[in-house]
């Protein structure tokens, strides 16, 4: 797959926040990559802003484009805010589940999982990344994966989320609802991209 395999901090500092997660290189460096990154910042045009902002959502849930044009095709299509349908889609991702649930401790690490076969949804092993949960969904880790260091490391750490609901003795969530915008904790101001896509 073409997937984005290169400096996570780089990708960090040229949007100035921690999109994969807490950065040392954020905190020493203050100031985009490159060459020119000291220098003064030129001035953006609306549309190098807005496409900055498809690029950040892009890198925070760890999609492509054409994956991204498609659930922004789908959202759309669907009657209430464009916007915020938008990022309701890109949480109901099972990787991107699998990682608020707190069974993985990054999104990259979700996906492997997933890909791996350590997750079940409904009882049933999923291996698609990608598979949009419905409400009232449960994603589980698989019986042989339960005690499998990374995913026990990872849980010692999970935080509760509104619309998940977890039970530690099965080690299982959930999937109550899609989340309402207030309830994402993502810095992407969705509005932009419908701007840019609506170009």
């Amino acid at each position: 797959m073409a997937r984005y395999t290169g400096p996570k901090s780089k990708i960090s500092r040229k949007f100035n926040e921690p999109i994969f997660g807490d950065s040392k290189a954020l905190q020493k460096k203050a100031y985009p990559p490159g060459q020119h990154g000291r220098g003064r910042r030129k001035k953006q045009s609306e549309y190098a802003i807005q496409l900055a902002e498809k690029q950040k959502a892009k890198y925070t849930y760890g999609v492509l484009e054409r994956q991204f044009a498609n659930i922004f095709d789908k959202a759309s299509r669907k009657s209430g805010i464009t916007g915020e349908i938008l990022l309701q889609l890109l949480e109901s991702r099972l990787d991107n589940t699998v990682y608020r649930l707190g069974i993985a401790p990054t999104r990259r690490g979700a996906r492997q999982l997933v890909s791996h076969k350590h997750i079940t949804v409904n009882g049933e092993v999923v291996n698609i990344p990608s598979y949009t949960l419905r409400p009232n969904d449960v994603v589980g880790v698989r019986e042989k994966s339960k005690s499998l260091q990374a995913i026990t490391d990872s849980l010692a750490n999970r935080k509760g989320f509104s619309w998940l609901e977890w039970d530690s003795t099965d080690m299982n969530g959930k999937f109550m609802n899609a989340p309402m915008r207030e309830e994402i904790p993502e810095n992407i101001k969705e509005q932009l991209i419908v701007e840019l896509y609506s170009k």
